[in-house]
């Protein structure tokens, strides 16, 4: 059994999204949602926090894609400074 706990964002509660809900819980996979603005629940708020202070402050992008370069860059750094590893992984969306 596997769970995943996410916030309320539109995209995590979209229907194309709703629509998988059945076949994940069939396979094992539960979907946990946070109370709605709830950011002390959610530990990835206080690490969106210090990336965007810190890591990537004042700093323009010319699209998504250099954006989410410079957070890829950014969380690297972080965990560096913070002596913990870090692994990137991409969810196969098909």
């Amino acid at each position: 059994m596997t769970v995943i706990v996410q916030d309320n964002g539109s995209l995590h509660k979209s229907n194309k999204t709703c629509q998988q809900w059945q076949r994940w819980q069939a396979q094992g996979l539960f979907l946990f949602f946070l109370s709605p603005y709830c950011s002390e629940m959610n530990r990835i708020e206080e690490q969106w926090h210090q990336l965007k202070t810190h890591e990537i402050v004042g700093r323009m992008f010319e699209d998504e894609y250099d954006l989410a370069l410079a957070i890829m860059d950014g969380m690297e750094a972080r965990s560096v400074k913070g002596g913990y590893t870090l692994e990137r992984f991409k969810f196969n969306s098909a």
